[in-house]
This record gives structure tokens, C-alpha cells and sequence, in this order.
């Protein structure tokens, strides 16, 4: 079973942009589908994108053409790169791991976009 644990998170202005990172322990990193999802203060948890062992992805409405999810299969690690982050970004994010058999998920952290 994987671990992961994210960072990264913080206070950015809004515009602004931050590198979510999430690293993945334990062995075939690369049979995982990734994800981050992300819970604002009274609301459900929500997809934002996903990767898949061959590299296809998937973005929620909402952040297209602001965030773009990477993996480095080499480093276990997956990235989010936030861009022109909004008021409404605000939320803890998660990093999620899923392949046939399992799912698992980390602590989550913290991105507020204020002012």
C-alpha cells in the first residue's frame, strides 16, 4: 500500500500561482492513476485533475486552462501547478492514488487565495 504526502500549500494572493507537490512511497508508483481533489469549508470534496498511467488527463470545468497536473514517475511524485488562482481556489487539497484493487489518499494541504 502507498503513502502519499503532500506539500506546497499556503497563502497566495489572488492571480497568483503555486506548485502543489505530492510524494508517493511505496512501490509501482507508475500503476497509479493520480489525482488532487479539493474540499472548501462546507463543501463536498470535488475532482480538480487527474493523470493516468499513460499520461492522459482530466481537469474539472473550473480549472482548465489554469492548472496543469504532472507526474515524475522516476521521483514518485506528482505536481500541481496553480495559475491565476481565484478567492474561490480557497480549500484544502488533496493527492489521490487509485489503481484496480485499491484507493488511497493523503492528509491534504491548505491553499487560501486572498487579498
Amino acid at each position: 500500500q502507498v503513502q502519499l504526502v503532500e506539500s506546497g500549500g499556503g497563502l497566495v494572493q489572488p492571480g497568483g500561482s503555486l506548485r502543489l507537490s505530492c510524494a508517493v512511497s511505496g512501490s509501482s508508483f507508475n500503476l497509479y492513476t493520480m489525482g488532487w481533489y479539493r474540499q472548501a469549508p462546507g463543501k463536498q470534496r470535488e475532482l480538480v485533475a487527474t493523470i493516468t498511467t499513460i499520461g492522459s488527463l482530466d481537469y474539472a470545468d473550473s480549472v482548465k486552462g489554469r492548472f496543469t497536473i504532472s507526474r515524475n514517475n522516476a521521483k514518485n511524485t506528482v505536481y500541481l501547478q496553480m495559475s491565476s488562482l481565484k478567492s474561490e481556489d480557497t480549500a484544502v487539497y488533496y493527492c489521490n492514488a487509485r489503481n484496480r484493487l485499491s484507493e488511497v489518499w493523503g492528509q491534504g494541504t491548505l491553499v487560501t487565495v486572498s487579498s
